[in-house]
C-alpha cells in the first residue's frame, strides 16, 4: 500500500461488491501483506485506516513487511536504521506525520519527534504484527521464503527481505507463496507464488487476490 490510503478505499469497495456477489463463506480473512507505510503521501493516514478496520471488520490480518521493520527499529533509536528509513520512503512518512525534511543535523532530536509522532502505542502495534499466515495451501508473508528451508523454519530476515533467491527458484515450497515486495506491472502466478505488489505508490495500481480453494481471481485498483 505504501501510504497510498486512497487506494486502499477504492480496492475495500471493491472487495466488498466482489464479496457481496458471492455466497456467504464460513470464514473470511483479509490479509495485508506488509509495507503500509513510508514511500507513498499519507502512511499515518493508513495506519489510522487499519487501526480502525482492525476494530471494526472481523477477520483483518496485517503482516510485519520490511517497511514497517525500518520504522520500528528506527523508533528504537538505531541510527543506521534511520538513515536506511529516509532513503526508503521515511521522509515521505515522517512529512505525512507532520514531521519538517530533516536537516541533516540532529537525528537523534529528529528521531525523537517522530517517537512521539508515530505514538508508542502505534509502535508497538506494529511490532505485534505476525510475519507469516497461513490458509490450505497458501502461505502469507512479505517478501517471501528461502528456498530449501523447511516453512515452520524460515528466518525472519527471509521473510521481510528476500528476492532474487527466492523470485527465481521454480521449486516447490510446501506450499504457494502470495507475497508483496517486489514490484510487478501486473500481479504475478508462475505456479509455486503469487506475487501481489503493483507498485501502488508509483503506478496508482493497489492489487489483491482473492483465493478459494484452487480458484484465484485478481482485483486492482486503475483498470
Amino acid at each position: 500500500m505504501h501510504g497510498r490510503v486512497d487506494l486502499l478505499d477504492e480496492l475495500w469497495g471493491m472487495i466488498a461488491a466482489h464479496s457481496a456477489a458471492r455466497p456467504a463463506p464460513r470464514t473470511m480473512h483479509i490479509i495485508f501483506l506488509g509495507d503500509i507505510v513510508d514511500r507513498g503521501p499519507d502512511s499515518r493516514g493508513a495506519l489510522q485506516w487499519l487501526d480502525r478496520m482492525r476494530h471494526e471488520a472481523p477477520g483483518v490480518v496485517t503482516l510485519l513487511g520490511n517497511h514497517e521493520e525500518m520504522i520500528i527499529r528506527t523508533c528504537e533509536r538505531d541510527p543506521m536504521m534511520f538513515a536506511n528509513w529516509m532513503r526508503n520512503g521515511g521522509e515521505e512518512a515522517a512529512a505525512s506525520f507532520g514531521l519538517a525534511p530533516f536537516d541533516g543535523e540532529d537525528a537523534g532530536d529528529y528521531i525523537e519527534q517522530l517517537r512521539a509522532a508515530v505514538t508508542p502505542e502505534w509502535i508497538e502495534w506494529m511490532r505485534s504484527w505476525p510475519l507469516t499466515a497461513t490458509s490450505g495451501d497458501y502461505f502469507f508473508c512479505h517478501a517471501g521464503v528461502k528456498p530449501g528451508v523447511a516453512l515452520r523454519k524460515q528466518q525472519r530476515r527471509d521473510l521481510l527481505w528476500i528476492r532474487e533467491e527466492f523470485l527465481d527458484d521454480p521449486r516447490d515450497h510446501g506450499a504457494v507463496i502470495v507475497h508483496g515486495h517486489t514490484i510487478t506491472p501486473k500481479v504475478e502466478m508462475p505456479g509455486n507464488r503469487i506475487g501481489v505488489d503493483t507498485g501502488a505508490y508509483q503506478s496508482g495500481v493497489l492489487s489483491a487476490v482473492y483465493l478459494e480453494d484452487s480458484k484465484v481471481e485478481v482485483l486492482a485498483t486503475g483498470r
